[in-house]
């Protein structure tokens, strides 16, 4: 069934356009088991970011596992739904362009925001990798913003097929209506999101909750407007290298000051 006829019916935070793929298949594209496999993946991607080593990480382990973080879940998926697994990419435009921009800015607007008021009443935890990248100069600074980017796309990947996989149980399975779901899934997500960052932040349930998980649901919804996990990674990513940029750039400023 077409559900972009049914504009009417969407949320208001959603374009008119097509819908989410897979949850709506007749006959389903990817099996309730085939969503368990590609979650699996998603989950070994992950575990791939920082499963010790019986080594030193270097350039090369650090490109291996952003690789294998990007790879797992999309492998996954090509195996669950073939021929429809690029559903979730869709080419992008100069309205896209600037869509990534605007949320990016919104997203850091609320994140710095929820921070500094969480700041005021309790503790905020550090990202040591982003710290650490102040040390960083020439060819391994940039190979950590590309690699940052490629990461990026990973986690978008661990959250848009988790969001996509419980909107097709709750639609599907469930009875949920669909904008319910819609909504159900992207807090769940969110929350999930928020719970793989605790190791990150030291545990601050409270930061990863809220500030993390606030920033997630403003991610989730450049894919909930536009559909398209390329959209979402570039509202992440200029997010990121944004904050990242202040990080290294402006502090060895402020120092020297």
């Amino acid at each position: 069934m077409d559900h972009s006829t049914f504009a009417s019916e969407r949320l208001v935070l959603e374009r008119k356009g097509p819908d989410f793929p897979f949850y709506s298949d007749t006959p389903p594209s990817v099996s309730g088991t085939a969503w368990l496999w590609v979650l699996a993946a998603a989950a070994g991607g992950f575990a791939a970011l920082g499963i010790p080593l019986p080594f030193e990480d270097n350039i090369v382990t650090g490109w291996l596992r952003a690789v294998a973080f990007v790879a797992l879940p999309l492998a996954a998926l090509a195996i669950a739904a073939p021929g429809r697994w690029r559903a979730i990419f869709r080419r992008v435009g100069i309205r896209d362009v600037l869509l990534m921009f605007g949320f990016a800015i919104l997203n850091i607007i609320v994140t710095l925001s929820v921070g500094a008021l969480l700041q005021t009443f309790g503790t905020v935890s550090t990202n040591s990798a982003v710290a650490d990248a102040a040390d960083l100069e020439g060819a391994r600074l940039a190979s950590f913003f590309a690699k940052v980017g490629l990461q990026l796309l990973g986690e978008e990947l661990i959250t848009i097929l988790p969001f996509l996989a419980i909107l097709a149980y709750l639609h599907n399975k469930a009875g949920m209506g669909r904008n319910a779901a819609v909504l159900a899934a992207w807090l769940l997500s969110a929350v999930i999101f928020g719970m793989l960052h605790l190791p990150t932040y030291d545990w601050n349930f409270v930061q990863c909750f809220v500030v993390i998980g606030c920033a997630r649901l403003i991610l989730t919804w450049a894919y909930v407007w536009t559909k398209n996990i390329w959209v979402s990674t570039g509202v992440h990513v200029i997010n990121d290298w944004a904050l990242i940029g202040s990080t290294v750039f402006l502090a060895p400023l402020a120092t020297a000051a």
